[in-house]
């Protein structure tokens, strides 16, 4: 078993392992548990209550932050002539064609998102089994495979965020930075939690958001209510950090 130190195991003792926080309470309290020097990126884990096995019980899209990352996100673009153009114009960090499709053959992954024209898929198609396992492969349905590459690198130098299920049903995000103030976690965790909840599958049955945990990089899991999906940002007025503190002590 892993052995934690002491800044984690004071956060786990702060937390109620039984009760299933406010987002608002989750937020506090992960701002208030002791940390590294760097700025840690705050995660919200869902496990869901999909089979997967199924198409029609998969979850995959993307979504717009309210206030972003908070990190930079590198783009690398395959596009060519007029399109390469207005990559680097948006702000690609890394622009090609088949030499670009060549130097990630030989390991360079120093990228976040990877967006191409369709007529490009010709030399991306062969990049499968390097990008598809890091979740980079572009993808008509998430926006990552279109003409109109301007608006793409812009939205992912924004900080787009592409979310899917995983094998055991479960989706994971990023929704921000710890330096971030409360009002900016909790409106980006609503801005998830709303995607998360439209994108629900008509074919899925019995309770869907089935558990919900936030953290930081270097923080224990802080068990979130899955029923609250409504109302979150005006808890922030009603509440105060001194209040929120209290619950669950």
């Amino acid at each position: 078993m892993a052995k934690h130190g002491k800044r984690y195991e004071a956060a786990r003792q702060a937390i109620d392992r039984e009760h299933a926080y406010s987002p608002v309470e989750a937020v506090r309290m992960l701002k208030e548990f002791p940390g590294p020097k760097f700025d840690e990126t705050v995660e919200v884990h869902f496990r869901l209550g999909l089979n997967v096995r199924h198409a029609d019980e998969q979850l995959r899209g993307t979504l717009m932050l309210p206030h972003g990352t908070g990190r930079e996100t590198r783009v690398a673009v395959f596009a060519e002539g007029d399109k390469a153009r207005e990559a680097e114009e948006a702000g690609a960090d890394v622009v090609g064609s088949a030499d670009l499709a060549k130097r990630i053959e030989e390991g360079f992954t120093d990228f976040d998102v990877a967006i191409a024209t369709p007529d490009q898929m010709g030399n991306v198609g062969r990049l499968g089994r390097i990008l598809g396992p890091r979740g980079l492969m572009p993808n008509p349905k998430t926006g990552t495979v279109t003409f109109d590459i301007g608006k793409a690198v812009s939205d992912a130098k924004a900080g787009k965020l592409e979310y899917r299920t995983d094998r055991g049903a479960n989706v994971h995000l990023t929704i921000g930075k710890k330096s971030f103030d409360d009002r900016q976690l909790v409106e980006n965790y609503a801005a998830v939690i709303d995607e998360i909840v439209r994108a629900k599958p008509a074919a899925s049955k019995g309770r869907y958001i089935r558990q919900v945990t936030l953290a930081t990089t270097m923080s224990p899991g802080v068990h979130v209510d899955p029923a609250r999906t409504r109302g979150i940002v005006e808890e922030l007025e009603s509440t105060t950090p001194q209040e929120a503190a209290t619950v669950g002590a």
